[in-house]
């Protein structure tokens, strides 16, 4: 799918050139530690520099023969590098390079995806202060519960891809590993300080102890952290589906000037942007999962894992990549509408009230149990008759035999709802000048 969202960069990042690319470069960096110990004379490692290349159709041409790639492509390599080229891949086996360069592939990904949470943190943030006084009504179990502010939606999804941001650092951390240690990993027929000097020079760190091949665990779980970004972005996309639904319409996601919703009904104003990326963090999620099966190798080494992180590693690092990209944009261009927010807390007649009535009762002597029944009898009919609920509550006379017609009222203010929306601010952007001011200022009024 080719659309404004797709990622050119992290697209070039995963084709068939760069993959060779990364894996000339890990050979390249072999020779270069061999030569700094002599093994490789100065003048062949020359010659290698200049002319090691490759031809990817040759490659294809070879491998279709010899049916192994690394084989293919050292062949196209040494062709085009001539009798120095047995200098190449001395003492490697082939998880040596593809590991290591996959690794090399991996952390440019995560470089990419940090960057975009990045973004769409700085969206979230400047969508939370925004609407930081904007009042919605909070749902639980999708029914009305009681009043918030809109912006303390954003808030709470920016602390969740903070936390996606610190996953991801760490995978990115534990997937910036090489590997160099021969075909079981036991540095039989080259020595530790070459992959030591290699991995040091490419930016990675040695795997500790290997078989043939880097331990999947690490791959895992940088498919682990995509799958939770991926989570993550499906929650702020099922709650802007909800949010547009006709009923609520409370927001919406942009709707482009010439853009049609439906072949059949002109008036479709649809969240195509929010369902894909609930059906794109599906497959992630599918992905994670296949990730966890590659870690279980037989013995040393078997293939298994191969075939499937051909797919897995590409695709959700492209997808997670598209996906904070069409989010950020639906969050920048979100239209937001108050007067239905505040229309629709009046549909449910106060009722969201009903926790503070039923505090008051207690604190004037009623058990819990007798004031729950008394608030519960008068929501219910409030409900049933759509009566304002102050109303129902001021005319009986077994809750004004405990609550005076000023305390009522002073219960349905909206004011203790919005009471500490700034110190929650305080708490998700801790070193936010605004927060200081606002600090400094003094309390919210009422």
């Amino acid at each position: 799918m080719i659309d404004r969202y797709t990622r050119p960069v992290m697209g070039r990042l995963w084709t068939i050139e760069s993959k060779y690319e990364k894996w000339l470069e890990v050979e390249i960096a072999v020779c270069e530690a061999w030569a700094a110990k002599g093994r490789i004379p100065a003048n062949a490692l020359r010659q290698i520099k200049q002319k090691a290349g490759f031809d990817t159709g040759r490659i294809e041409e070879i491998e279709a023969s010899v049916k192994h790639d690394v084989i293919a492509f050292l062949t196209s390599v040494s062709e085009k590098v001539g009798p120095s080229s047995r200098y190449i891949h001395m003492g490697l086996t082939s998880s040596d390079v593809v590991d290591t360069a996959l690794a090399l592939q991996m952390r440019a990904a995560a470089d990419i995806i940090i960057k975009d949470v990045r973004g769409l943190l700085d969206v979230l943030k400047r969508q939370a202060y925004a609407h930081k006084n904007t009042v919605c009504m909070g749902r639980s179990h999708g029914i009305h519960a009681e009043p918030m502010t809109f912006g303390l939606k954003f808030a709470l999804w920016h602390e969740d891809m903070r936390r996606n941001l610190d996953r991801l650092r760490e995978a990115r951390a534990v997937i910036s590993v090489g590997k160099l240690s021969g075909a079981i990993g036991t540095f039989s027929n080259i020595p530790p300080g070459i992959e030591e000097s290699v991995c040091k020079g490419l930016g990675l760190k040695p795997e500790p102890v290997a078989t043939q091949v880097i331990q999947r665990d690490r791959h895992a779980q940088y498919l682990l952290a995509l799958a939770l970004v991926a989570a993550g972005i499906e929650k702020i996309a099922v709650e802007i589906r909800h949010l547009q639904r006709t009923e609520v319409l409370e927001a919406e996601e942009p709707f482009a000037k010439g853009q049609k919703g439906s072949s059949a009904m002109p008036h479709k104003r649809n969240p195509i942007g929010a369902e894909n990326l609930s059906g794109l963090a599906r497959v992630v999620r599918g992905n994670a999962m296949a990730a966890l099966e590659d870690i279980a190798l037989w013995h040393e080494r078997d293939i298994s894992h191969s075939s499937v992180e051909r797919i897995i590693i590409p695709d959700s690092s492209i997808l997670a990549d598209y996906m904070l990209a069409r989010l950020t944009s639906i969050l920048e261009g979100l239209l937001v509408y108050p007067e239905r927010m505040k229309a629709n807390m009046e549909r449910s007649h106060g009722l969201y009230n009903s926790q503070r009535v039923l505090l008051a009762l207690t604190q004037k002597g009623m058990t819990r149990e007798d004031a729950y029944r008394l608030v519960q009898k008068n929501a219910m009919s409030s409900w049933k008759k759509g009566e304002d609920f102050l109303k129902l509550l001021l005319a009986d006379k077994e809750v004004a035999g405990r609550l005076g017609r000023a305390d009522l009222k002073g219960l349905f203010s909206m004011g203790p709802y919005l009471e500490h929306v700034d110190h929650i601010f305080g708490r998700v952007f801790k070193d936010d000048v605004r927060i200081k001011k606002a600090k400094k200022g003094g309390s919210r009024k009422k």
